[in-house]
């Protein structure tokens, strides 16, 4: 899942890419204002986290041309600006969630998948689906409750479906919050992750959409083979 990180304090910007690369994410780092406005209209990123005292352009700014272009990509600010009023402020320009600085790390991760899970439309941090359970803050996959093994790359692509449940998801778009923009995948790279996927969690809950993409359903209601 790729997040976009946009702070022009180095520190502050390397120890919350660091948080997230270990809590599976995909983090890309902007410190300057404009391009971050550029970036986060034109890339599919699955929130953005923005810090308001930006160069070139603040963060209020950016946050009201993206909402004026009907982005709707999550937005968690971060900033030293502690007011109410600019709480409000920032609010009312369309971000989903505050965070005032100095933070702990727990607690941005935990406003993320909260953020993250209220845009999904999930009403809990757990997700069951038939006997899979999916735990994002513990980083785990239970089948009939026995915890899987997984590398990175397989978390990463069923964490991504999960938070997807009931869309079919392109190959595409997987593979760019799987392995990351700049990655140049074939496409069998990707069947053969999903495949050793099917072989962990079973092949009835990745269901594949011919031409389309793939698909993790709530109902078992497959109209097509799944492998």
């Amino acid at each position: 899942m790729r997040i976009l990180i946009v702070e022009d304090e180095n520190k502050i910007a390397l120890d919350v890419a660091r948080a997230l690369e270990a809590s599976g994410y995909i983090p890309e780092i902007v410190s300057d204002g404009e391009e971050a406005w550029f970036l986060g209209d034109t890339e599919d990123y699955c929130a953005i986290i923005l810090d308001l005292g930006l160069p070139e352009l603040d963060g209020i700014s950016i946050l009201k041309r993206w909402r004026a272009a009907a982005n709707s990509t999550p937005v968690l600010i971060i900033t030293a600006r502690g007011s109410w009023s600019e709480r409000v402020d920032g609010i009312d320009a369309g971000a989903d969630d505050y965070l005032v600085k100095p933070f702990q790390i727990e607690e941005l991760l935990a406003r993320l998948r909260a953020v993250l899970r209220r845009t999904a439309g999930h009403a809990s941090s757990l997700i069951k689906i038939r006997d899979v359970l999916f735990d994002p803050r513990q980083m785990r996959l239970c089948v009939h409750g026995t915890p899987l093994s997984l590398s990175q790359l397989e978390y990463r692509a069923i964490s991504y479906l999960f938070h997807n449940r009931n869309r079919v998801v392109p190959r595409h778009e997987i593979v760019e919050h799987v392995y990351g923009i700049n990655n140049d995948r074939e496409t069998n790279t990707l069947e053969v992750l999903i495949g050793r996927l099917r072989k962990k969690v079973g092949v009835d809950l990745i269901e594949t959409r011919r031409g389309l993409g793939y698909i993790i359903c709530d109902e078992d209601d497959r109209t097509d083979n799944p492998k």
